[in-house]
């Protein structure tokens, strides 16, 4: 069949607009044009068709391109569905410091992207999307952008269809969900879970609340017993601004919360950086707690990067390129993402797991309402905290000038005022399928014997909540959820059981992103050159079973194995 592109114009040839001229920019400009930054794009409606593929990948994030070009690669007609008008989730939106976990764990596309883009971190996001597009052209992929999915038809566990936005179905032999919140797999009414697991489910040292194996003592306020109240030491006066209200849960417990979300902003320190915007609807107020953590210790050292040492912080990472969180009070708007996954978020915590949803409690047309919200809150917020810590006198002036040497990157992000167009979705939903990758997979003592492909960075979480706790006699203020905590002896195999659902709740769909995982390993799993190794892998699965006429969970792992290893995967 022909291709149907119809994605803008390549990355390179777009007309750069930017909004300053010199140093001396017109700064209302700028924040306008920030607040037009979108989370759903514009749909243009189309008259209703059908279009028909092999296979079908919904989700434009770096494990979409490499299921999609894998699937073209092996014969297969297939088509990338971008819900916005992108290619490369977080790699070409912000996140080019790679986590890489071991290099030599790294293989097949994955491997075949960074010796392409030349280098395996610290390249820029418009090379990297630039890459991600020669790629799917080169292999004769069909990019349908700006296509928000509306719902899916499923018959006999199987995926017949999916709607568009734009009014188009897509119909397809095998589809493959790649987005980071898992929202074709639940519009196939395959099972899921959002949140934390209990400690005792899997038996994990690191699952639950209050968990004692690593961050115990990093980006706590230094330990210092900062008042959370308005007025210090008042209850009656009320919390201080991004203090959760809802107390928080026994060691162990498991709750609905997902870690925190931030944008990977791309930094400059060069003469034509764009100083910190003002946000529309900026309030200094929400930074009241970050204030008085600033001031209430001299002996506090800001480093403006990570750091483990006592009595250092902070409070954010400002670096040429890629800047993470780091820090307390951060870039991450801790307790800000709840509703994101599915739009539904019980407040409270549990002994005992809920059984799996399923479904769309929330109609996907009025969950993109609801993020688009969230999306928004979170850019006022993050931009805001730069635009506090640059001007704000509350700030100690020395860090307000060390703060202002850096700006956003002009050469980046042209399209959307230089602010990242792609939030940092850490953890969405995860499918729950007969075989559930958990830290013991992650520390190899249980081993996956169906690989896939391997994992190996440590297992990761940012913070779920910020709370207050008594310490030492004193009310005070913590973070919660944060762990950092090394995979044991080399690499882990991913499994393939992992990546497919139950077979009686959907046969011809693969999930590589929001794969069957615990909170815990899936904070190991979570790296962008994983998803790319387990987009390929779910390729290569779904044009073998197209070629059998089979299941997904029929598929003979020896057959795919064989693949697999001539396409240089590292199983």
């Amino acid at each position: 069949m022909s291709k149907n592109v119809t994605s803008p114009p390549r990355l390179q040839t777009r007309p750069k607009f930017r909004l300053y001229a010199t140093l001396g920019l017109c700064m209302a400009a700028l924040s306008a044009h920030a607040a037009q930054i979108r989370y759903q794009p514009a749909v243009e409606k189309t008259a209703p068709k059908t279009l028909e593929y092999d296979v079908a990948v919904y989700g434009g994030t770096p494990a979409g391109v490499t299921a999609a070009v894998q699937a073209a690669r092996l014969g297969k007609s297939a088509v990338l569905i971008s819900f916005n008008g992108f290619v490369g989730g977080m790699t070409s939106g912000g996140l080019t410091a790679s986590d890489l976990g071991q290099k030599d764990s790294i293989g097949g596309m994955a491997l075949e992207f960074y010796q392409r883009v030349g280098k395996m971190t610290k390249f820029s996001p418009s090379q990297a999307e630039a890459l991600y597009r020669t790629k799917l052209d080169e292999a004769g992929v069909t990019l349908l952008l700006n296509r928000p999915l509306v719902s899916a038809t499923v018959e006999s566990a199987r995926i017949v269809s999916i709607d568009l936005q734009t009014g188009e179905t897509v119909q397809a032999k095998m589809f493959v969900d790649t987005t980071y919140e898992g929202d074709l797999l639940a519009a196939a009414n395959v099972s899921y879970h959002v949140g934390r697991e209990p400690s005792s489910t899997y038996n994990e040292s690191l699952g639950g609340q209050w968990q004692e194996v690593s961050w115990k003592d990093t980006y706590q306020f230094c330990r210092l017993p900062i008042s959370p109240f308005v007025e210090p030491d008042d209850p009656q006066s009320g919390l201080l601004p991004e203090i959760a209200k809802e107390p928080a849960g026994k060691p162990g417990e498991g709750d609905f919360k997902v870690q925190a979300y931030n944008f990977r902003v791309q930094m400059s320190k060069a003469e034509d950086r764009i100083p910190f915007p003002r946000p529309d609807g900026y309030d200094a107020g929400r930074y009241a707690l970050l204030a008085r953590f600033l001031n209430f210790d001299p002996e506090v050292e800001w480093v403006l990067n990570y750091t483990v040492k006592p009595m250092t912080d902070g409070p954010v990472q400002l670096r040429p390129g890629d800047s993470n969180n780091a820090g307390s009070f951060s870039t991450d708007y801790v307790g800000g993402n709840y509703r994101w996954p599915d739009g539904t978020y019980t407040p409270g915590s549990f002994a005992t797991l809920p059984p799996p949803r399923r479904g769309l409690p929330v109609p996907l047309p009025k969950l993109y309402e609801i993020r688009e919200k969230i999306f928004q809150d979170h850019i006022n917020y993050q931009m805001g905290l730069y635009h506090f810590l640059a001007n704000d006198p509350q700030v100690p002036a020395e860090l307000r000038e060390r703060v202002k040497k850096f700006g956003l990157d002009p050469k980046e992000f042209p399209d959307t005022g230089h602010w990242p167009h792609q939030l940092y979705i850490r953890e969405g939903r995860r499918m729950v399928s007969d075989y559930v990758m958990t830290q013991a997979n992650c520390e190899r003592e249980r081993i996956a014997e169906d690989s896939i492909g391997l994992a190996s960075y440590p297992m990761d979480s940012h913070f779920c909540q910020r709370v207050v706790v008594e310490e030492n006699g004193k009310t005070t203020v913590r973070n919660e959820g944060g762990f950092g905590h090394k995979c044991k002896n080399g690499p882990y195999p991913v499994s393939y059981r992992s990546i497919v659902p139950k077979k009686g709740e959907s046969e011809n769909l693969l999930v590589p992103v929001s794969l069957s995982s615990s909170h815990v390993a899936f904070g190991s799993i979570r790296m962008e050159p994983v998803f790319m190794i387990l987009g390929q892998s779910a390729g290569t699965a779904a044009s073998l079973a197209i070629d059998a006429n089979q299941a997904v969970q029929d598929v003979p792992y020896e057959k795919l194995k064989e693949l697999l290893m001539k396409q240089g995967q590292q199983l």
